[in-house]
């Protein structure tokens, strides 16, 4: 179910020692995705700035360059960096079968990898029957805005539904796998998933702008607003930049900034966070989409050049639409707040020749 949203921000930074983006062709792209898709728009190329439009609807209030907003599934790569250094702390093994450690929630022969891959074979809860008769429309989401939901209650979206495949046999991006690694996390080292990551990745790297919000409906200092169509009869969009993330939980609650990403992307890339055996695990793929292979927790795609980035990107309920990208030496992470017109991915995605290429 695909909601409208509102308000737009894009950002890059990196090392770019051997050449730099042309500020005109970047400004058109940011001028593209407002006039199309996005009220706003900014960038951020090592401190050379270029924005476009406003932060929210009926403002004319730019969009600050340090910006927080809810990235999504951006979440996962986090998810995956704990896990992976509890695999190197021997704490667990990528071959694991789950259901040992967390009995009675899914089928046997589902292991660690197969969660961290989505090769699982498990039906993501965001489409199952269950959830879209809760959540039919932009009314239901406003309605929920403030409900609490338990992982378990999450899962249970899913519960009695068969496996679309043997798992290790195909792939399928379900949210479900990172709700289980969130209570494998929780279930191997005693503590919340959110206190392994801050402890794990956030100090040691710095991430201050960086929040796994939990049931905290509230973003926080400066951000951009998202929207969802308003309930009929009523027109417009309606504001739902306040909203419990537990709806996500451990697959896409993450709170972010846009230099933030691109740090954390850099490290985990250039690997800073595991161990060497964890590392190539973590840059192992296999085939995801016609637009990008998936590894643990990771997405990586080949560019036009035969340049190869890694990132992620995350949507958020429709409202925000979130791409983070890195070579290693240079990143590009853009954020936006959908709101009608083309998706801006589209844009974002002609625009990494010019950081990348």
């Amino acid at each position: 179910m695909r909601l409208a949203g509102a308000t737009g921000f894009i950002t890059a930074t990196g090392n770019f020692s051997q050449r730099k983006i042309k500020t005109g062709a970047l400004q058109a792209a940011l001028d593209d995705i407002t006039a199309g898709s996005a009220v706003g728009a900014l960038a951020r190329v090592r401190g050379t700035e270029a924005t476009s439009g406003v932060t929210m609807l009926g403002s004319d209030q730019a969009v600050h360059p340090d910006s927080r907003f809810r990235a999504g599934s951006i979440t996962k790569p986090f998810i995956a960096t704990v896990v992976l250094q509890l695999v190197g702390e021997g704490r667990l093994a990528l071959d694991d079968v789950v259901r040992n450690r967390l009995p009675g929630l899914l089928p046997d022969g589902i292991t660690v990898r197969h969660l961290l891959q989505h090769t699982s074979g498990l039906p993501n809860y965001t489409n199952s029957p269950a959830f879209g008769a809760v959540f039919s429309g932009p009314a239901d989401l406003v309605r929920l805005r403030y409900r609490t939901w338990t992982p378990r209650e999450l899962l249970g979206f899913v519960d009695g539904m068969p496996l679309r495949f043997e798992p290790g046999t195909d792939w399928w991006y379900a949210n479900t796998n990172y709700v289980l690694l969130g209570l494998l996390i929780e279930r191997v080292t005693g503590s919340a998933y959110a206190t392994e990551i801050r402890r794990r990745i956030l100090r040691p790297l710095g991430l201050r702008g960086t929040e796994l919000p939990g049931t905290d409906p509230h973003l926080r200092g400066p951000h951009p607003h998202g929207y969802v169509p308003a309930p009929a009869p009523a027109p417009g969009p309606v504001d739902i930049t306040v909203f419990n993330p537990s709806l996500a939980g451990a697959a896409g609650e993450i709170i972010s900034t846009t230099a933030d990403l691109n740090t954390f992307f850099r490290a985990l890339v250039t690997g800073r966070l595991l161990r060497p055996a964890e590392q190539r695990e973590l840059l192992t793929f296999r085939r995801g989409t016609p637009d990008y292979d998936y590894g643990l927790g990771l997405m990586t795609k080949l560019l036009p050049s035969g340049v190869r980035v890694w990132g992620h990107s995350g949507d958020f309920l429709d409202a925000y639409w979130t791409e983070s990208w890195t070579t290693g030496d240079r990143s590009l992470t853009v954020a936006t707040t959908p709101w009608s017109g083309p998706h801006p991915k589209i844009r974002i995605r002609s625009l990494l020749p010019s950081v990348f290429e």
